[in-house]
């Protein structure tokens, strides 16, 4: 007799690592912790965002001769099956097969299961998820935070009909087989509510962000030593994360080239492939005023949020109806407006529309954006802007926090079991 509700959360991505995802699944299983489940993560050795301190703070032990590894995460054990990331594409996909079989040895060595937990990508996780949900009794939740196979088809990464449509049958069956099945917002669901038999199974879950620690800072708060963040009375637009193909980076490069004049600072700090690009753009151009940064610690963010007035993201068109950056609650969070620039009607347009703390540009057409984007930048006070901020933090609390979220996925799992 099971006497304790006992939650495997499977994802490619959990603390120490680094990324959104790691963080998203961090909160969530400390939900399931506080709501006295016993909680078992299956996930994948640092490989995205390795933190140095993040990995000091939790230590991997090896296990097995090196076949998976574990760590405690604030009382939740962790296990780490090895990745890299390499740049041999038959490499990656050993390793991608290699994680799929250790963790389905793993999970299914798990005792009196009530339910699994994971998000996509990658669609194979839940298939994995079904077959040990299967053999050991539990319900299965999958969280849709990316679609796929249609993000990887209308990017042209998938050209075989046959593996395009293998995977939608995949993505249909995981749908139809999981217990429920949740997703981040109505563009997602409406996308996607057809290729369900029972619509019943499919649940609105938004993603959300810890407003403990990210919250609205005063300039007296502010400690950045950064040499390049030197304060002056400039307009100062920032932009912290990933620095790839997700953003359309080429409206940013055409406003600094026009405002190179103004009393404009732009921040651009991360890493990412397209990092390269924008040094040599900023070069090229001698864009004095644009100052691409390092990769900062989480727990700088709201510190760096704190410094600048306003945060753009520029979805790039392949990207725009597939994915929601969680960055958005993160910056609401500390109470800072947005500039965005996406299509009408995707998932970031749809949900900041609702708020009113952001500037929307849905315009595709590169230089009506830039000339957008220029005649607002010149034309917004910082009053008005501060005030933006203030709303979209409001509806933060309200809505948004991970306490309100996070037990959702509590209050779901304890209804299917």
């Amino acid at each position: 007799m099971r006497n304790q509700r006992k939650v495997l959360i499977h994802s490619i991505a959990f603390s120490p690592d680094g990324v959104s995802t790691a963080y998203l699944y961090n909160d969530i299983a400390q939900a399931f912790n506080q709501a006295g489940y016993e909680v078992i993560v299956l996930t994948t050795t640092p490989h995205y965002n390795v933190v140095k301190e993040n990995l000091a703070q939790q230590p991997l032990t090896r296990k097995a001769f090196g076949l998976y590894y574990t760590s405690m995460f604030n009382g939740v054990k962790v296990m780490h099956v090895p990745q890299k990331k390499f740049k041999s594409t038959a490499l990656r996909l050993l390793g991608f097969i290699y994680w799929h079989i250790v963790s389905l040895i793993l999970g299914l060595a798990q005792k009196n299961l009530s339910a699994i937990l994971s998000p996509s990508p990658p669609l194979t996780i839940g298939l994995i998820n079904l077959i040990i949900g299967k053999m050991k009794g539990a319900k299965v939740l999958y969280n849709v935070q990316e679609i796929y196979p249609d993000f990887l088809i209308e990017q042209g990464g998938l050209k075989s009909k046959f593996v395009i449509k293998l995977l939608k049958w995949l993505e249909r069956f995981v749908y139809n087989k999981s217990s429920a099945v949740t997703t981040i917002d109505e563009v997602f669901y409406n996308t996607i509510e057809g290729r369900f038999t029972d619509k019943s199974k499919l649940h609105i879950i938004p993603n959300f962000v810890d407003t403990s620690l990210y919250k609205p800072l005063s300039k007296a708060e502010l400690s950045l030593d950064i040499v390049d963040f030197k304060p002056n009375d400039n307009l100062k637009l920032m932009y912290a994360g990933n620095i790839g193909h997700a953003q359309d980076w080429e409206p940013l490069i055409k406003t600094a080239i026009l405002l190179k004049d103004d009393k404009v600072d732009f921040y651009i700090i991360g890493e990412g492939v397209m990092k390269s690009y924008l040094i040599d753009q900023v070069r090229l151009h001698n864009l004095s005023k644009v100052h691409i940064l390092p990769y900062q610690p989480r727990e700088l963010m709201p510190q760096l949020l704190a410094f600048a007035n306003l945060q753009f993201i520029f979805m790039s068109k392949e990207m725009e109806g597939h994915g929601f950056p969680s960055k958005v609650y993160t910056i609401m969070a500390c109470a800072k407006p947005l500039i965005v620039c996406s299509g009408d009607g995707t998932p970031i347009i749809n949900f900041l529309s609702k708020h009113k703390c952001a500037k929307l540009i849905t315009n595709q057409d590169s230089n009506i954006k830039t000339e957008i984007i220029v005649d607002y930048l010149k034309s917004v006070t910082k009053a008005e802007l501060e005030e933006m901020g203030n709303v979209g933090y409001e509806a933060v609390k309200t809505l948004y926090s991970k306490e309100v979220v996070a037990n959702q996925y509590v209050s779901l799992t304890n209804a299917l079991i």
